[in-house]
């Protein structure tokens, strides 16, 4: 085993702990940035150029017919194949944190489109499930199992917010471990089925799990209850037969108390776990091999790299499998950087050089991270685990169109992420599409008054068929901030005066004029 420094990596703020690693065709991709994304990479999906031991990001686009996926951290990832043989993947993500610390339960399907020196363009779609659905939660493991010619995924432990009903105000974002139930999914009709298995007493959350066919094992695995880290090794055995499918669990000897170990495979029936946490605050530097036979497991120690003197005295540290034998660690830089939230990297080499040519192997490995974020009532408030994801490799690509985060407005004080208003509650790190029409920044409006200002549509409580009206509409629109005052300086419109139509004159009355002979005649003849 072999340790180096992954030097002048770009961006490194942007690898936290929690991020997950894909691997398409030997190409790595970076999903579970900090934060929400930006312009320059509104996917929040990175191609991560590794030459020489030195990381560099360039961003990834959807294709048109794919749907939003925001930046999850601590999902429950693998890859999905149509069969056990096959060499054409998927992968599946589930549940996960988003930046602003709310749980999703949505489960995605990512698949390469198209890969050139220039672009990469990928497929995300979200499935939908019905039955039993597993609620929304992180630090969970997801694995595809196959039998008899069909294939589900097997979804168990994690974590998750305590329940509303339960909740108070001092711990109103405090966590708790998912109920012990095993989760299938049939992802050809989206039905989702929970089982109560005996042998699985404790929720466990940032467990390693294994697939090889139809057996599922998981490894170690942290209780918030007992505050403990399980000893035990369970087998997991999932039937498929026409009918409705068999599950069992079998408790095994030989079992490792760790949490948040990263699994890296080697050959096709060998891995390596590399690290953990022995107990809250102390890592665990022992490395094993774990060899898969049939329907056995063996866990054996091996050998460990020569840690460097900053890993052996830093508290914390988290990483992800990169495939092929291969591990990213990361430590904490804030203390020896002027960049507080950068990192320092090493890349773990599990295996010799010749190794390294063997082909794409196909047993699949799910294991996941448990930094905690501060708030969460857990054992780990000063330390952050492990993150694990899917196989990678390194590979070569040009340097073209590399991301650079400081070529970017700085849009927090310009641009999207303005203080719009005295009332404005946009915030770059929390902020979520409000509207149908955002992706990955929000919808602002035109105020004209004076020299014309931007804000937030969502800031001024517009509705989203207001909103369309105006922006498809040729008028001037006026913030709630100046809509009275340009009411008070607006000239006052003429009053245009309806014209009166002159009133014929009556016609006048004709009157006789008569001489006293005849008007005498006249009288004496009306009244006789």
């Amino acid at each position: 085993m072999s340790l180096q420094v992954a030097s002048a990596i770009s961006n490194s703020s942007l690898l936290q702990p929690g991020f997950s690693l894909l691997n398409f065709e030997g190409h790595v991709f970076f999903f579970g940035q900090k934060g929400w994304p930006k312009r320059s990479c509104p996917t929040g999906v990175f191609l991560l150029d590794i030459k020489q031991n030195e990381l560099k990001m360039k961003p990834a686009f959807f294709s048109k017919d794919s749907c939003y996926l925001p930046p999850l951290r601590y999902p429950a990832l693998c890859t999905l194949r149509g069969n056990a043989e096959s060499d054409e993947y998927q992968y599946i993500i589930h549940g996960g944190k988003t930046p602003n610390n709310d749980l999703s339960d949505k489960i995605y399907v990512m698949s390469l489109v198209s890969k050139n020196s220039k672009k990469t363009t990928l497929q995300c779609v979200e499935k939908d499930l019905g039955g039993d659905v597993p609620e929304a939660r992180y630090g969970h493991t997801i694995n595809v199992v196959h039998s008899r010619g069909k294939s589900m995924s097997v979804i168990f432990g994690g974590r998750a917010y305590t329940p509303l009903a339960q909740r108070t105000t001092e711990k109103w974002n405090s966590v708790v471990d998912c109920l012990p139930s095993v989760f299938l999914v049939d992802f050809e009709f989206g039905c989702c089925t929970s089982y109560v298995l005996p042998e699985l007493q404790d929720g466990l959350a940032f467990h390693v799990s294994v697939a090889r066919n139809d057996t599922i094992y998981i490894l170690g695995g942290h209780s918030l209850q007992n505050n403990t880290r399980s000893p035990s090794l369970y087998k997991l055995k999932v039937d498929l037969p026409l009918g409705s499918p068999a599950v069992t669990c079998t408790i095994l000897p030989g079992g490792i108390s760790v949490s948040s170990a990263i699994v890296t495979q080697t050959s096709d029936s060998e891995f390596v776990l590399v690290g953990g946490y022995e107990s809250d605050n102390q890592k665990r530097l022992v490395c094993n091999t774990i060899v898969l036979e049939d329907s056995k497991i063996e866990i054996v120690e091996r050998a460990s790299p020569d840690w460097t003197p900053d890993i052996k005295h830093c508290r914390m540290w988290f990483g992800c499998d990169m495939g092929k034998g291969s591990v990213l660690l990361g430590i904490p830089g804030a203390n020896k950087q002027l960049i507080s939230d950068a990192n320092y990297f090493y890349i773990l080499r599990c295996k010799g050089a010749e190794e390294d040519q063997e082909e794409e192997l196909t047993a699949q490995i799910s294991s996941q991270t448990s930094t905690e974020d501060p708030g969460d009532s857990t054992p780990f408030e000063d330390s952050e685990e492990f993150c694990f994801s899917a196989e990678a490799n390194s590979f070569d690509v040009d340097d073209t169109d590399t991301y650079n985060e400081d070529d970017e407005e700085d849009e927090s004080e310009t641009g999207y992420w303005i203080t719009c208003s005295a009332s404005c509650n946009i915030d770059i790190n929390t902020w979520v599409p409000f509207y149908s029409t955002e992706l990955n920044k929000p919808a602002m409006i035109l105020c004209s008054s004076g020299a014309g200002h931007w804000v937030h549509a969502q800031c001024m409580d517009l509705s989203e068929s207001m909103l369309l009206r105006l922006s498809e509409a040729n008028v001037k629109y006026f913030c709630n901030e100046h809509v009275d005052l340009n009411k008070e300086l607006q000239t006052p419109k003429k009053v245009v005066h309806l014209k009166k139509q002159p009133m014929k004159p009556l016609r006048k009355k004709t009157t006789m004029k008569l001489t006293t002979p005849a008007k005498k005649s006249f009288l004496r003849r009306l009244f006789e």
